[in-house]
């Protein structure tokens, strides 16, 4: 073969490579564009499909900072599993800001309405235990210990129990849900709320003070996490008050 025919060849092939690498990160860069885009626009997108109209007679929420799917149904006598179903959510635990949850009824109410506190139907009568299932020095052992202290007996539900779980257990047990504070009751905080842990914290209101917040006893929290501590604590978004 001659050495021009070699030259040619050799031409050909550098010019195709070049297209590939050209090609190549032109389709790198297009992915990276893509992944881009749908990091920032998603939550926008997916709020701005969310104001899909709920159905006729139902109330619409919408959500607002710091709510939970849990929070939410414990304002409405309701579960957040029944919510999940209900507006067919992916993923229960991820909720975006001006979100539209459906939940039957009527009207529209945006965040947690004043004074909104679930009644139990007629006929339904609060479960009361007569046992502490919790391991000593958790806020759950400690709220459940308090409570029976104040009032008798105690917490009567055992399984799906962390303390972020006790507002839907409490509906479940046909135990009131309030987003108003009263001596005596149970303090429930979600996930991530003024301090709260990952499993959420529990502890029981000795106080309602002037100001409106509540002095908490519990276990499990501050420096000293194997005793009873006292600490103030704010009603909002994300805290509930549990009783029978």
């Amino acid at each position: 073969m001659s050495l021009k025919k070699h030259q040619r060849i050799w031409t050909y092939l550098n010019q195709h490579r070049a297209v590939s690498i050209i090609a190549a990160h032109v389709v790198v860069v297009t992915v990276m564009g893509l992944v881009w885009l749908s990091t920032a626009f998603a939550p926008a997108l997916f709020s701005a499909l969310a104001q899909a109209p709920c159905a006729k007679g139902d109330q619409t929420y919408v959500v607002r900072g710091g709510d939970t799917l849990g929070s939410i149904a414990a304002t409405h006598a309701t579960t957040w599993q029944n919510l999940s179903s209900y507006n067919h959510l992916p993923n229960p635990n991820l909720i975006f800001i001006n979100q539209h949850i459906c939940i039957q009824g009527h009207g529209v109410v945006t965040g947690n309405p004043t004074g909104n506190q679930p009644v139990i139907p007629v006929g339904l009568i609060a479960v009361k235990g007569n046992v502490n299932p919790f391991a000593y020095g958790q806020c759950t052992w400690w709220a459940s210990q308090r409570y029976f202290q104040l009032h008798g007996f105690y917490v009567p539900w055992a399984t799906n129990s962390n303390a972020w779980q006790w507002q839907n257990r409490a509906l479940d047990f046909h135990w009131h849900v309030s987003s108003q504070p009263t001596r005596g009751a149970i303090m429930d905080l979600q996930p991530g709320v003024q301090g709260a842990q990952a499993l959420g914290h529990v502890g029981v209101v000795e106080m309602v003070m002037s100001n409106g917040h509540v002095l908490v006893s519990s276990m499990n929290w501050g420096p000293n996490y194997s005793q009873v501590t006292n600490f103030e604590f704010r009603p909002g978004p994300g805290v509930s008050f549990i009783s029978a």
